[in-house]
């Protein structure tokens, strides 16, 4: 999955960079899709951890009760990967160019 990321924004750089070889500041397009990027594979990731983590919560809290909280924290923090991507995606669209 890392690897597909990679690949995908390694891909997008150099498809992008001869076009504007002479520019040196992003237009709006590139930070538009820079934006996108981010946010969506950081979004697909939480994706995959909050399935992952929430039915392992679920499973932990049927069969003991007391780990509820403990179970909810790995959730939340599998989510908390979305929230850095929505944050990577302003500080991208906000810079001046």
């Amino acid at each position: 999955m890392v690897l597909a990321g990679l690949f995908l924004l390694t891909f997008t750089a150099a498809v992008i960079s001869p076009v504007h070889a002479q520019s040196t500041t992003p237009s709006s397009g590139e930070k538009f899709l820079a934006a996108a990027i981010a946010f969506g594979l950081a979004a697909f990731g939480a994706g995959i951890g909050v399935g992952t983590s929430g039915s392992a919560a679920i499973a932990a809290v049927t069969e003991k009760a007391e780990v509820r909280t403990t179970a909810l924290i790995f959730v939340v923090l599998a989510e908390a990967i979305a929230i850095y991507g929505f944050a990577i995606a302003f500080v991208i669209l906000g810079q001046s160019g």
